[in-house]
């Protein structure tokens, strides 16, 4: 997915969707320019989910269309929590899971270490970005790519990241293993999946 000018977009939705701007640097400037790195919400109700609706695009690198299936599917099967589910299904994602594990430090990383061959799942390769991770789930670097420059310092992140509770990374092994499914907590996030989930509804 191609993306424009971050600091603007960032700007524009009011949130730090990439890591180039949860920075230090860009929360400065940010203050000095006079505009919230926290949300901004459109006038109207559609404003407000189309906003939201680009944030979440933008925190998972995925397009509008891979968005839309995802809410579709959900809104299709009736599910009771819709937006716990969408949640669910935007963390699974192998990409999502490389990036949280430490072995990629962008989101961009991560999708090119997935589709260049690099992991395997249940050691099967597997080089699709959005391939849905489930409980019980191994997903290993490829025994060949190891020492490649990419993860050499994999092994000695261990006490720099703390991954998310429902994942078991094994630095000193490349392991990374599933142990549950990603639990939804809308506090603890910087978009709203209910008006995402709305915006499609209409």
């Amino acid at each position: 997915m191609k993306v424009g000018p971050k600091y603007k977009i960032a700007k524009r939705l009011g949130a730090a969707v990439f890591e180039k701007t949860q920075s230090q640097k860009f929360i400065l400037r940010a203050e000095k320019k006079g505009y919230s790195t926290t949300g901004v919400h459109g006038k109207t109700n559609f404003g407000t989910q189309v906003l939201e609706k680009q944030k979440v695009r933008y925190t998972y690198g995925i397009s509008a269309t891979q968005l839309s299936n995802y809410v579709k599917s959900i809104v299709r099967s009736k599910i009771k929590q819709p937006e716990a589910k969408l949640f669910e299904l935007l963390e699974r994602r192998l990409d999502n899971v490389v990036l949280r594990s430490g072995l990629a430090t962008t989101r961009f990383q991560a999708r090119q270490i997935v589709t260049h061959g690099h992991m395997k799942v249940n050691g099967k390769k597997t080089t699709v970005p959005s391939f849905q991770v489930k409980k019980g789930d191994v997903v290993t670097v490829k025994e060949s790519n190891r020492n490649k420059p990419l993860f050499a310092t994999f092994k000695d992140k261990e006490k720099d990241m703390t991954p998310p509770s429902w994942i078991n990374v094994d630095n000193k092994n490349y392991t990374i293993t599933v142990l549950a499914d990603p639990q939804y907590k809308p506090t603890e996030l910087a978009f709203n999946l209910g008006n995402v989930v709305q915006f499609y509804k209409r």
